[in-house]
């Protein structure tokens, strides 16, 4: 017999059991669709990530109490750090004056209320506005753009001045029909001039960027200071050729800042986009491991099923094979027809778990606003194993297919 006339029969005696060929491919489908799944949704994000991170500009880094990711959960070590203070913050600034072209000084009440809410007459917001203290260069170094009004001065900040930026979310909640330019809104109980709204920077990985209060880093200080903040210093190098030099010099000043001996370890921590990146990859290849584990267990609960059913078929087309080989059908062909049924019911699970994996996975990038991309390498790993399931446990059911005596097989009911 030609291949193409056993490939004809096999998938022919497929179609017969239409019900059982899709059940017993569907341990496949899912084993399959659970990597592919994590898989696209993971190198959707690290794509994403990689190619925008809108936390750091260009070039920069930041320092801060905790490192990147930190939970703050037992580790006392961080924990137990003094907080960097607004006055660490400018003496650090001063130093590095002529060597950095950005330093952003930070503040974020964390340990308090956390969100916030504006109110401007009988007009507010939801409850979960980001509200915090920045100084002149807050902007640049978190990529936020001028709408219209002006960014803070260093006369603001020197004075401590009343004032405000708002996102479009907060101008659209509270000005629906006019300018936030000149108004006085309310937020935690204190009054602010808003001085400027910024352009809109849409959302990320599902979460708004717009709705934000930025307020003069020493009146966020003097108004909500507390021993549960403690500053963030973004530093932007003035570029790539010079951007390890300047971290160096940025440590060194740091340390001055922090009043640090030569002896004295660095009580503060360091990460650049490079680092945010990193830690992504850590999560994201923890995340895959799991994937892998589950989808291994399921594809190989999938390839029993497919070794349970194949034996089944053997039993039940037993004096099938008998008349065949009575006729003349060798060993070979026996073997290869049962050997294509496995195959078949394998990679048809695989291809439909596939096309789940990126359909689902896509749809989750899409809801956090991330790329959509197809995993080829993945799916084509995903394929090679099929094949493999497919031959490894459809090889024993193929061989007893093949070994049997066509005499027995006849006389077989």
């Amino acid at each position: 017999m030609s291949f193409r006339e056993i490939l004809q029969m096999a998938l022919g005696s497929l179609g017969v059991n239409k019900l059982r060929s899709f059940l017993t491919m569907s341990g496949i489908t899912i084993g399959v669709f659970s990597v592919i799944g994590v898989m696209t949704t993971v190198a959707a994000l690290r794509g994403s990530i990689e190619s925008g991170i809108s936390q750091l500009g260009a070039n920069a880094f930041q320092f801060q109490k905790y490192p990147a990711g930190f939970n703050n959960g037992n580790n006392r070590k961080y924990q137990q750090r003094r907080n960097i203070t607004v006055k660490e913050g400018q003496r650090y600034q001063q130093l590095m004056e002529g060597i950095a072209e950005v330093v952003s000084l930070e503040l974020y009440d964390f340990g308090g209320n956390g969100a916030a809410q504006a109110t401007y007459l009988n007009r507010k917001t939801a409850p979960d506005l980001t509200f915090c203290g920045g100084n002149q260069h807050y902007l640049n170094a978190n990529s936020y753009a001028m709408g219209v009004g002006r960014n803070f001065t260093q006369e603001d900040i020197d004075l401590a001045r009343p004032i405000c930026l708002i996102g479009e979310d907060v101008n659209k909640k509270l000005f629906p029909a006019e300018s936030g330019l000149g108004k006085i809104i309310k937020v935690r109980g204190r009054t602010y001039t808003v001085i400027g709204i910024l352009a809109s920077r849409g959302t990320s990985f599902g979460q708004s960027q717009d709705g934000i209060i930025i307020t003069p880093i020493t009146r966020f200080q003097m108004e909500f200071g507390n021993t549960r903040q403690s500053l963030n210093i973004a530093t932007q190098a003035p570029s790539r050729e010079l951007y390890n030099e300047t971290i160096d010099k940025a440590i060194t000043a740091m340390r001055i800042a922090r009043g640090l001996k030569a002896e004295d370890d660095n009580d503060f921590d360091l990460f650049s986009n490079e680092s945010l990146i990193a830690s992504f990859a850590k999560v994201a290849d923890a995340v895959a491991a799991g994937s892998f584990v589950i989808s291994g267990i399921a594809l190989l609960a999938a390839g029993v099923g497919i070794m349970n059913i194949m034996l089944v078929s053997v039993t039940e087309r037993t004096k099938e094979i008998g008349i065949r080989k009575s006729i003349g059908a060798r060993k070979k062909s026996i073997l290869s027809q049962f050997l294509i049924e496995a195959v078949a019911i394998s990679l048809a699970g695989g291809v439909m778990g596939i096309l789940l994996g990126v359909l689902g996975g896509n749809g989750l990038a899409l809801m956090l606003n991330a790329s959509v991309v197809f995993p080829w390498d993945w799916a084509a790993i995903g394929l090679l194993v099929c094949s493999g399931i497919g031959v490894g446990f459809g090889f024993y059911p193929a061989w007893k297919a093949a070994s049997l005596d066509p005499i027995e097989a006849l006389r077989y009911e």
